[in-house]
């Protein structure tokens, strides 16, 4: 049997095509051609990283998760690598991100995205 290989790496989100571009900034990658759908008729969409695909559902009534426990905890966060925090955090903040305020590590720091997944930013070794 050939094993299953993953594919992409999906989000709920409000706006599908908000949290991609976000993504898209903060990786460098490149979203897919919207083809002949408009902005506002976009409900999914993907996104190559060049290290593997993510992907943003629009959820009519999405529920940001709570970070980092609570009513809705996180079910997945995405790692980055980065070879320095201090310009990592710069760069996700000017992309309209947030620090997270539990800060449990020294070698890596817990952000939000704008709909509130929370993601990390770790420094490279």
């Amino acid at each position: 049997m050939t094993l299953p290989r993953l594919r992409l790496t999906a989000l709920d989100c409000p706006n599908a095509l908000e949290l991609g571009y976000f993504y898209e900034k903060l990786t460098g990658g490149t979203l897919e051609p919207l083809g002949d759908l408009l902005p506002e008729e976009v409900t999914w969409i993907e996104l190559d990283t060049g290290h593997g695909t993510l992907a943003f559902q629009q959820i009519d009534d999405f529920v940001s998760p709570t970070w980092p426990g609570g009513d809705k905890p996180q079910q997945l966060h995405l790692e980055f690598l980065v070879p320095d925090l201090d310009a990592g955090e710069e760069f996700v903040l000017s992309l309209g991100g947030t620090k997270a305020e539990h800060q449990p590590g020294q070698s890596f720091r817990i952000y939000l995205d704008p709909v509130g997944h929370p993601f990390c930013l770790i420094k490279q070794p």
